[in-house]
């Protein structure tokens, strides 16, 4: 059961992190690897305000505004100095390395036992009865994994939204619009690195420690939920995709989780992500390949006069 409940936790957590990568990857198509600097800048800072006595929820909010910042820094890069956005995105990364390091101070960082967290303060003890105490973090995590979704959803539903999936789709219909479409692309990046590095805030504060090495393959997590998630919603139409990315997260969590259980080593995680992805990719690839029926030459000609 305590497996159970901890992979929801993360699955949940990961789940805003992989909202941030769908920006980038599915909206904007943006290879943006900022994204594994932006996770854990979200945990060097919150790990550095709570032990300095910041309320928690505040730190929630400077965390994302710190990764709205360094996807401007990216989005800048890429569209104002011409940068490739995979190169944009390396150089803001490794940048992060180091201003990570300087924000914690060093490469791991814990919290004190009576360090209060959005998980641990004596608010939350008043108000929650002591029979709901041990599913206090998931009831947490839920409340605020689904207030993300639902701000996101908000947001796409806005004319600001509307030119941010323009910009993915068909950037010469915002150039139509007489809109920038570089500045639309920097809010996306923004929001994007925003909603990781607010993930990575409530990770330390739920996991109660920084480490350096936080973020790496955070952006694999995030592509496996968002792949995963994309087939849901191709399944279950009902379902907004953002949900279904949240849910994707959650699945691919406990897929981490079974394999471990049946016995793989805590240190082959990464190896297992790297594999699972893998496996995504080429079963989502299979159905590409199968929703797309090959055409031959002969039916071109007969569809085409003059072929």
């Amino acid at each position: 059961m305590n497996a159970i409940l901890g992979a929801l936790e993360t699955g949940l957590i990961y789940g805003i992190m992989a909202l941030g990568v769908y920006i980038t990857y599915r909206i904007l198509d943006f290879p943006d690897l900022t994204v594994d600097g932006s996770f854990p800048l979200g945990g060097a800072i919150s790990a550095s305000l709570l032990l300095a006595g910041f309320n928690p929820i505040l730190v929630l909010l400077i965390s994302f505004i710190a990764g709205c910042l360094a996807g401007i820094v990216t989005g800048i890069i890429h569209v104002k100095l011409k940068v490739r956005n995979l190169i944009a995105g390396i150089i803001v990364m490794t940048g992060l390395y180091t201003i990570n390091l300087r924000i914690a101070g060093r490469s791991n960082l814990p919290l004190r036992l009576d360090t209060s967290t959005i998980f641990r303060n004596n608010f939350l003890f008043e108000m929650i009865p002591d029979t709901l105490v041990p599913y206090l973090p998931l009831i947490v995590i839920v409340f605020l994994s689904l207030g993300a979704k639902f701000i996101l959803d908000w947001y796409l539903g806005t004319r600001s939204g509307y030119l941010l999936r323009a910009v993915g789709d068909n950037d010469l219909l915002v150039t139509v619009l007489a809109k920038d479409k570089g500045t639309v692309k920097i809010i996306g990046l923004a929001i994007a690195n925003g909603l990781v590095a607010f993930a990575g805030s409530i990770f330390v504060q739920r996991y109660r420690a920084f480490d350096i090495s936080l973020g790496v393959g955070t952006v694999v997590i995030g592509l496996a939920s968002v792949i995963v998630g994309l087939a849901i919603a191709r399944k279950i139409p009902l379902i907004k995709v953002t949900s279904a990315v949240i849910i994707g997260s959650i699945l691919y969590r406990m897929c981490l989780a079974l394999a471990i259980r049946a016995g793989l080593p805590a240190s082959d995680m990464k190896l297992i992500t790297a594999l699972l992805l893998l496996v995504i990719l080429v079963i989502s690839s299979e159905r590409i390949k199968k929703a797309k029926p090959e055409v031959s030459p002969g039916r071109i000609k007969k569809a085409v006069p003059g072929a």
